[in-house]
């Protein structure tokens, strides 16, 4: 009879596997509930009708005119959302990268602070604080300015995705330049290189998985979002989340919020895929 053979370190390769499938059964049985179960009755639902036959209707009902203008406008709103956190994030992201080491603690700590406190509570403020009577009118009145009537438009709800998101695209960046070799970038000064082309040529193609990791982090959220909208937006405007949020909650109607859930992953995935074309070693990532 042979005897299992042992490695370097004197233990039997099968005792490591059992150890590590034994350590990781909680984490599976986590994703198996949490993850994998929702999204077998996502798809459940959304490929039968009320009585239980196959069918694509819940799918393609993503086409009839006010379905498609909710998705629309979410695609349009998350874009734009995702481009202004874009903007402001990288010069924080590049100042913040060039600070010394025992500030940035500090200064990471203060992006990321906001997002501690719960993502509700954020944006009620908001609301309170951008209403026709809310805090900021009261100054502007009380220094002889007009009004800032943008509660419930479209532009109170960028604004809500820009301050809720930020983080998300500002962190992934500094990451990325953070880990850029210093070595790399006095070598090209001392080539000749001005700070012009040194960013150019070096800083902002090697940043680029940040900025792809940050869009996706950003626009994921912002597409598939109805609370900022709900709060920021009014009853008058309706995303996608939203409709979806209504047909489960007041609607009651599981197959057809379960059908344009499965439409609006396809984004997801769409997203996904070309993060990981762009940032196939996770060099964006900050977690």
């Amino acid at each position: 009879m042979t005897l299992p053979t042992k490695n370097k370190e004197g233990n039997h390769p099968n005792v490591k596997v059992r150890s590590g499938i034994l350590l990781g059964s909680p984490y599976l049985l986590w994703m198996v509930i949490f993850i994998v179960v929702p999204l077998a009755m996502i798809f459940y639902y959304g490929l039968i009708d009320k009585n239980g036959a196959f069918t694509l209707d819940n799918l393609t009902a993503i086409l009839s005119a006010e379905h498609a203008k909710a998705l629309w406008l979410a695609i349009l709103l998350a874009v734009a959302a995702t481009m202004i956190c874009l903007i402001l994030a990288y010069p924080l992201a590049f100042i913040l990268s060039r600070t010394k080491m025992s500030k940035q603690g500090f200064i990471v700590l203060l992006f990321i602070l906001p997002m501690w406190m719960n993502f509700l509570l954020r944006t009620l403020a908001w609301q309170t604080l951008l209403e026709k009577t809310g805090v900021i009118n009261n100054i502007l009145a009380w220094l002889r300015l007009p009004a800032l009537n943008i509660i419930n438009t479209p532009y109170a709800i960028v604004f809500g995705m820009v301050y809720n998101f930020l983080p998300f695209m500002i962190l992934p960046i500094y990451n990325s330049l953070i880990k850029i070799d210093i070595n790399v970038v006095n070598a090209a000064r001392d080539l000749g290189a001005n700070a012009f082309d040194v960013f150019k040529k070096i800083i902002f193609p090697l940043s680029i998985p940040g900025m792809i990791s940050g869009i996706t982090m950003v626009f994921i959220p912002a597409l598939t979002t109805f609370v900022i909208s709900k709060l920021l937006g009014g009853s008058k405007i309706l995303l996608i989340g939203n409709v979806i949020e209504e047909e489960f909650t007041q609607a009651g109607n599981w197959h057809l919020g379960s059908g344009l859930s499965i439409v609006l992953m396809l984004f997801i995935i769409v997203n996904m895929v070309i993060s990981a074309v762009f940032d196939k070693e996770g060099e964006g990532s900050f977690l």
